[in-house]
């Protein structure tokens, strides 16, 4: 408000080095404090100057230039494009080749800046020739230039397959994959969200981040003390089961499955998500590798997950994965109706407490997951409960099941009746002629009429 700017904008050009980096420096921190203030640099016409005196200036003030373009670049997708017109991608693209790892790093956290916000601005950074050089920081000693240079990585891959390719074709994959076992835990949460955004894309870029032998090592990321860790782990993971049954087979073989339902046992909140998406993932490919889901007891900390978390679409997550593993057959629809499921889901879907757009979301996905496995379920002592509180349009899979079974089963007939299921059938008011009324019908047939008096 003082007019500040336009007293800083002439000192750029100071004969004195050190106020020339200080009065960049002042600039750089008023950009990072908001969008208007970053606007008002750019408005100010002080980017140009800035990038024209870049090339000739010492490793202080690239640093000092470098921060100002990251600065004004992180708020928006137009602040970004303007430095973008003024020439900076290339400046910055020289400092990469700096001899000075801190100018380097600084020009790697502004490309990055830049990359993130969308493919056009990504694509700008590509095409100015970064990819190759930021390869080559991730290859250099020191960590936080790793960390920065790995971080952009993932931001320039994130957008379509063709970058990831870009990056790829840099020979990205396999330094990165190097760095999985790193100490350092920000580097690890970089290097595995890098490889993450690459596995997404494509099964044909998930088949080249897992030829770069990151199993069995990637899962010791799942024990991480870090949680950032211990997330994009598992977001690794699943990026690569989701696409085909053989990149699953592979995850299970590698011991994959065991280790991310170990890890959504001992953690709490959003960095469970990832592994639960893994595994429904996994599920949702065959009965053999849902089954293994199955056999490796993933359904007990699915269903903790349904019970413990308190936000709509952690629980939503959980329950399509278990819907994943239930809707194959009688016997996956068995494990998980032994686990007590069913009820909570039920609950769930009745609970209209939650947010608006989550409760819709949420409740599309609970339905469905209801739905996958009472549609296959026969285990009869799971569904009896759902009878006295399901709404309708749950009820009539409930009952269809009853309708499969009971004619088939003396026993589950006699308990049928002893449990007061069959009473509670005749309770139901179905419209004549629809599929829950014949259902009934099928039910009532199996016995003597007198017992259905």
């Amino acid at each position: 408000n003082s007019g500040v700017m336009s007293l800083l904008r002439p000192l750029l050009l100071d004969v004195v080095p050190t106020i020339q980096q200080t009065a960049a420096l002042a600039l750089g921190r008023l950009a990072n404090y908001n969008d208007d203030l970053a606007e008002a640099v750019v408005k100010g016409d002080i980017l140009p100057q800035l990038v024209c005196s870049l090339s000739d200036q010492n490793r202080f003030y690239k640093k000092a230039a470098a921060f100002v373009l990251r600065a004004v670049g992180k708020h928006s997708p137009q602040l970004a494009q303007a430095i973008v017109q003024c020439g900076a991608l290339e400046m910055l693209v020289i400092c990469l080749e700096d001899f000075d790892p801190g100018v380097k790093e600084a020009a790697s956290w502004a490309l990055e800046y830049i990359a993130r916000h969308n493919s056009e601005l990504s694509q700008a950074v590509v095409d100015a020739g970064a990819v190759p050089l930021l390869v080559l920081c991730i290859q250099e000693p020191e960590i936080a230039l790793k960390r920065i240079a790995a971080s952009a990585l993932s931001d320039i891959s994130k957008h379509s397959p063709e970058l990831a390719q870009t990056v790829v074709d840099a020979g990205a994959i396999a330094h990165l994959a190097q760095m999985i076992l790193n100490p350092d835990a920000k580097l690890k949460r970089q290097v595995l969200s890098a490889l993450s955004q690459i596995a997404k894309h494509s099964v044909d870029l998930a088949e080249l981040v897992v030829e770069a032998e990151i199993f069995p090592v990637v899962l010791t990321c799942l024990k991480d003390s870090d949680e950032y860790v211990k997330k994009n782990g598992a977001t690794l993971i699943r990026e690569i089961a989701k696409h085909t049954p053989e990149l699953s087979q592979l995850i299970v073989n590698a011991g994959g499955v065991a280790a991310v339902i170990d890890c959504i046992g001992s953690c709490r909140g959003t960095v469970r998500l990832p592994g639960i998406m893994m595994l429904g993932y996994v599920a949702a490919h065959s009965e053999n590798l849902s089954m293994a889901v199955i056999v490796s007891k993933g359904i007990p900390p699915l269903c903790a997950c349904l019970i413990e978390e308190h936000e709509d679409h952690i629980k939503a997550a959980a329950a399509w994965a278990l819907g994943q593993v239930g809707r194959h057959t009688p016997a996956h629809a068995h494990a998980v109706a032994v686990a007590n499921v069913l009820p909570t889901l039920l609950a769930m879907y009745m609970d209209t407490r939650s947010s608006e757009d989550l409760q819709m979301k949420a409740s599309i996905l609970t339905k469905k997951a209801l739905k996958n496995i009472l549609q296959k379920c026969t285990y009869l002592p799971a569904l009896e409960p759902l009878l006295h509180d399901a709404p309708p349009n749950i009820m009539k899979h409930v009952v269809g099941q009853f309708s499969k079974v009971l004619p088939h089963d003396s026993k589950a007939r006699r308990l049928f009746v002893t449990t007061g299921g069959l009473k509670k059938v005749q309770e139901i008011k179905a419209e004549p002629g629809s599929l829950l009324q014949e259902y009934i019908n099928t039910i009532n047939n199996c016995y003597p009429e007198e017992i259905v008096r």
